[in-house]
């Protein structure tokens, strides 16, 4: 196949699985935050690149977003929530921050392929994201032409920069005061 056929299979792909995204759980996922004094954030590989992202937006909107495993991030409290990026909802290592995060009095939530995964089962909140993954239990039905979980990853991705757009929304605060908190020191 040439670039002209398959340049826009990834951008069709995505418009799908997103359509597909119940947004009454993406208004609780957004509600929870807003409710949270701190935001953690995690997720294995790609999908914590995503996640790091999110981090990222939620600092320049002033609220405290932290990155779990990063040198600088403190310990959660009560009234704080980890948010989770996992396709499968099984990764082992995400399962024990979120059971940690549950034990320390901190709220959880998931934005997952699998809503019924262990990480499913311990979240308050979950966001389902209908992508395929060879790694999730549950598959979606669909297919991709996209390797791996390249299609959740890029679903999460353009959903957290959604939940972003929404928070500005509902909280009022706009672009220009966010460029305010952007790195300086480059």
């Amino acid at each position: 196949m040439s670039y002209e056929q398959i340049r826009f299979t990834a951008v069709e792909e995505i418009r799908s699985v997103i359509s597909q995204v119940d947004a009454a759980e993406v208004g609780r996922l957004a509600k929870a935050i807003r409710a949270a004094s701190g935001v953690f954030v995690a997720g294995a590989g790609r999908s914590g690149l995503a996640m790091r992202g999110f981090a990222m937006r939620l600092m320049h909107m002033r609220i405290p977003a932290y990155v779990v495993g990063d040198a600088t991030t403190p310990a959660l409290t009560p009234g704080e929530i980890l948010v989770v990026g996992s396709g499968s909802g099984s990764t082992s290592s995400l399962v024990a921050v979120a059971e940690q995060a549950r034990k320390r009095g901190g709220a959880v939530a998931l934005l997952t392929i699998d809503p019924g995964s262990p990480l499913g089962k311990i979240a308050d909140t979950v966001v389902r994201i209908p992508a395929p993954s060879p790694k999730a239990a549950a598959g979606s039905g669909s297919h991709s032409a996209q390797p791996m979980a390249t299609l959740f990853e890029q679903a999460l991705g353009i959903l957290l920069d959604s939940c972003v757009l929404l928070l500005m929304e509902e909280t009022g605060i706009s672009e220009q005061k966010m460029f305010e908190r952007h790195a300086n020191l480059e």
